[in-house]
């Protein structure tokens, strides 16, 4: 058996999704980083391995201020694994983009690696994508946002 129940499991992963759903719609990173223990660490394999909820806060709130962090304000859960011995849960996030003005979905996944430390906080988090998916994902955003906003 593992150290937390399924139940805090699933609240504080919970949380996480309705953090992530906050930061995406008004910008503030800093209150999903803080989701963090003091001493995490954060691997992202295009961007880096950060270490401490400051780092990964600094980081996050750069990233995401930024295109085309900028323009991808919302980050649905495809479906999510929990190991309760472990106390990890590993997941499919859709990182979408905004309606580029046609009303079309453009999105692309990563797989992200969470490991809980009590008290609603995560110790660990890795994310695992493509980026050359992701580019062309963006690409096709951009292509559609430019044939959008051409006139009649």
């Amino acid at each position: 058996m593992g150290t937390w129940s399924r139940d805090e499991l699933e609240s504080a992963f919970q949380h996480y999704q309705e953090l992530a759903a906050e930061a995406g719609r008004t910008g503030n990173w800093k209150v999903w980083a803080d989701q963090f223990t003091e001493d995490a660490t954060y691997v992202e394999h295009h961007y880096g391995t950060f270490t401490g909820r400051a780092a990964i806060s600094e980081w996050i709130t750069s990233c995401m201020s930024e295109y085309p962090g900028s323009a991808m304000p919302e980050f649905p859960i495809d479906w999510y694994v929990i190991d309760e011995e472990r106390g990890w849960i590993v997941c499919q996030v859709w990182n979408r983009m905004e309606d580029p003005g046609d009303g079309s979905t453009h999105q692309a996944y990563n797989f992200t690696l969470l490991k809980y430390a009590g008290d609603g906080l995560w110790a660990y988090e890795e994310d695992v994508y493509n980026p050359m998916r992701f580019g062309a994902m963006v690409a096709g955003w951009e292509a559609a946002k430019q044939a959008a906003s051409r006139p009649g």
